[in-house]
């Protein structure tokens, strides 16, 4: 039986994360805050869900207390970490800057620092399709170069990238990042598209749809990252053989350390996202539409050839059907 610490563990991802390997037999330690960005009691409802496997451990910490970090790391001594705690949100970065830095670049290296002296196997780290920012080929591939954020969360994001790879050059601390793909299901995030948009047609209320519709997002449901992320678990990075400083390949290093995107590889339009959306709530939505926000990208598609590569998997679960599973949750948990 491994120990697993998740850090994020009553978020989105984290929680399923942690139920998947609890149900494959593995004691995880729980890590989370419980900040407020947004409804605490949907965080609480995903802990309660845990917290009924004697495996599961949850301790409510934050990521940037330095001493309570140190003190966890060296008591618990986690085989694996899962770094999924993070200050979540583009549009939020624009009015919270230091929220960013707090969580994501000071707390992540008091998680590198953690693995670093306990001698964790193997440190698996959340990062964003956001880093791609201002670039426009697609699909986006982790071999291309990623130097131009266009928000302080994506900007985070790359930062982690760079800082684990730092630990695996110096320490040989084996790292793999993963950057996600507008991730959506059951229990998501209230702050996300499905979420609001599923709240404000169910209460009559008209919908933003920003860059006038004209999004496009590679939407991955949350079972396929889950399962991306147990196969990468599986898989701990070595130095990439033939590897030339001269020609640097970004998503892999002389170092024990990979990137891999994890995306639908399917990128659907925001229009007919919503319509998917309608059809199965039943109902029309009053559609207003915006410009497109600062720190917005206009489309993601993810090129997700490496993953199943290397770990025989993409993710695969058609727009359709995850939205009819969030859907029916959503009915289910707010009884509407």
């Amino acid at each position: 039986m491994r120990k697993i610490l998740v850090t994020g563990a009553a978020g989105f991802i984290g929680y399923h994360l942690s139920g998947r390997l609890l149900a494959g037999g593995d004691s995880v330690v729980g890590l989370d805050n419980l900040n407020p960005y947004y409804d605490v009691t949907l965080k609480e409802a995903r802990l309660a869900r845990l917290s009924g496997n004697e495996r599961f451990r949850f301790i409510r910490l934050d990521l940037a207390d330095r001493s309570a970090m140190e003190a966890l790391f060296a008591q618990e001594r986690p085989e694996i970490v899962v770094n999924l705690a993070a200050q979540a949100g583009v549009r939020y970065s624009l009015t919270n800057p230091h929220a960013y830095v707090d969580s994501n670049i000071v707390g992540f290296l008091n998680v590198l620092e953690g693995c670093r002296h306990q001698g964790v196997k193997h440190l698996l780290f959340a990062s964003s399709s956001s880093v791609y920012g201002a670039n426009t080929r697609m699909p986006f591939s982790v071999h291309d170069n990623v130097d131009h954020p266009l928000s302080l969360y994506a900007a985070t994001k790359k930062a982690n990238e760079l800082m684990a790879h730092t630990y695996a050059a110096l320490y040989g601390l084996p790292c793999t990042g993963l950057r996600f793909f507008t991730v959506y299901g059951p229990w998501g995030r209230p702050d996300m598209a499905l979420f609001l948009f599923t709240r404000a047609i169910l209460a009559g209320r008209p919908i933003d749809v920003f860059n006038e519709g004209r999004m496009q997002r590679d939407f991955t449901y949350i079972d396929d990252i889950t399962e991306g992320l147990v196969r990468v678990m599986e898989r701990v990075p070595a130095p990439a053989p033939g590897w030339r400083g001269d020609r640097p390949d970004p998503s892999a290093s002389f170092a024990p350390y990979r990137l891999y995107n994890i995306g639908n590889n399917r990128p659907v339009s925001l229009m007919d996202f919503i319509s998917t959306l309608e059809a199965h709530l039943g109902r029309t939505a009053q559609k207003n539409f915006l410009p497109l926000q600062a720190g917005d990208v206009p489309a993601t598609y993810a090129d997700a050839d490496d993953l199943m590569a290397d770990v025989g998997f993409k993710p695969a679960t058609p727009i359709s059907e995850g939205i009819g599973r969030f859907v029916a949750w959503y009915r289910e948990y707010y009884r509407c």
